[in-house]
This record gives C-alpha cells, structure tokens and sequence, in this order.
C-alpha cells in the first residue's frame, strides 16, 4: 500500500503519516520547510518507520506540484493507492479585512493544490487497481464558522469536489472522501486558542473538548481501509458533536 500525504510535518498530516505507517503503508510526505522535513524523517526512522520518505515542496506552486508527482512516480513505481490532500493555510479575520493575496493564497494552497495534485495523481491512482482519495476539510465548510470566510469557502468547494470525483471517478475504481473536522489542537489554529474561545467550544461542542490529531486521522485511515470499500462521495464530520447541536449549552 502506497501513500501521499501532503503536509504530513505537523499537525493532522504528521499523525496521518504515522496512522498509515504503522498499519504498514509506504508513506510519502511534503513540506515547504527542509528543516523540519529532515527533524520528522529522521524521528520518523527512529520509531520505525522505515518506509516514510519525503521531498520538499511548495503544494501553491504548479510546478512543485509537477515535479512532486515526478517523484511519487519514481518513488513508488507508476502507482499510488492514497492520496491524502492534508496541505493548507488559514488566516482568522472578519470579512472586510482580507486582502486580494489572502483570499488568492488560501485558495492556491487549500483548493487548487488539491485539485490539481488529484489531476496529476490520477494514472498513478488508476494504475494501482484501488485507490483512495481523501480530502482534509472542515465543519466551517458545512456550517458556518466566524472570521474564517475564504477558509470555508475553499473547503466547502473540496467537499464538492468529493461527490464529483467520486463519481466521475468510480469506473476507475477509485474512491473520494473528505475528513471534516472541528478545531483540532494544532500549530495552525493554536495562536487563536485564547480562554473565551475554548469556553465557547466547550458549551457548544457536546463532547466538550477541542479535538486532537489523533481523532481525526485515524478516520482518514479507516477511509484508506478496505472495511470502507463501499464508502465514496461523503464528507464525515468530525466535530464532537458541533453541527447537530441546537440549543444546548454544556
């Protein structure tokens, strides 16, 4: 079993990483960063995981994302059974005050990478007979989250592109799902974990706690797993309870 996952240095894409790894997956990530690149491989080989690699890569740059499938090409003999779009960037701000770079730098790196990177990875992904394509999205892409528009709105445009390809794409048999997840304890959204805005997850999440990495990639594994051979098309929230809760209060 072959993977890619993009952004797998940290955060929910280093514990999906380590998710597939230890079920015996040959695992390739990316990084913008060489450094911490190096520190995960190397830590990665130290746990075990011999069949972890990586290469550098911008996932916002076509080019890099060319010669990214280039490798995994090589790395991986013509063939890929996983592809796990994790890669993505979120700036916290209301509506009026995000510029034209924002907007265009959020939806380079959250959408149009995924997209095209499942255009790259499809002869690879068809050649393996059964192959997986999973999507990290976000509840802010199913309800309404505040100071994140743009965010939402790339993610709302992945868990689309989920239903489609999963059907333009089953003939090949290959299956599409999204991973949509609440506040997850991660570098990208800790700076904004002040004190009133964990009490507000608290009183309207009915599990009450902010998610860790490890909830939500080990449903992103079990998508990859041949137990879910008859799930594609769907975007599975995971959220503690978020989007369905009413009017309670914890």
């Amino acid at each position: 079993m072959t993977a890619l996952v993009t952004g797998g240095t940290k955060g929910i894409g280093h514990a999906v990483v380590e998710e597939l790894a230890s079920l015996g997956a040959a695992v390739h990530t990316c990084s913008r960063n060489e450094a911490e690149l190096s520190t995960c491989l190397r830590r990665w080989s130290e746990k075990g995981y011999r069949g972890v690699t990586g290469s550098v890569c911008d996932v916002s740059s076509p080019e890099q994302r060319e010669k990214l499938l280039k490798d995994i090409s090589s790395v991986f003999n013509g063939k890929l059974n996983i592809l796990v779009n994790n890669a993505g960037t979120l700036t916290w701000k209301p509506t009026t005050e995000y510029s034209d770079e924002d907007t265009k730098f959020m939806w380079a790196t959250n959408f149009d990478s995924a997209y095209h990177l499942c255009q790259l990875a499809h002869p690879l992904l068809k050649q393996s007979g059964s192959a997986n394509i999973v999507f990290m999205s976000s509840v802010s892409g199913v309800i309404a989250v505040p100071y994140c528009s743009p965010y939402a709105a790339t993610k709302g445009a992945l868990n689309q592109l989920t239903k489609n390809l999963a059907c333009e794409w089953a003939k090949d048999n290959i299956r599409a799902n999204s991973v949509a997840p609440w506040l997850t304890k991660t570098s990208l959204v800790e700076p904004a974990l002040d004190e009133s805005l964990l009490e507000g997850i608290r009183t309207r999440t009915p599990l009450g706690r902010i998610a860790a990495p490890e909830d939500v990639s080990s449903v992103v594994a079990f998508l990859c797993m041949p137990a879910a051979s008859y799930i594609t098309g769907q975007t599975i929230i995971v959220d503690g309870g978020l989007s369905v809760n009413g009017f309670f209060f914890y």
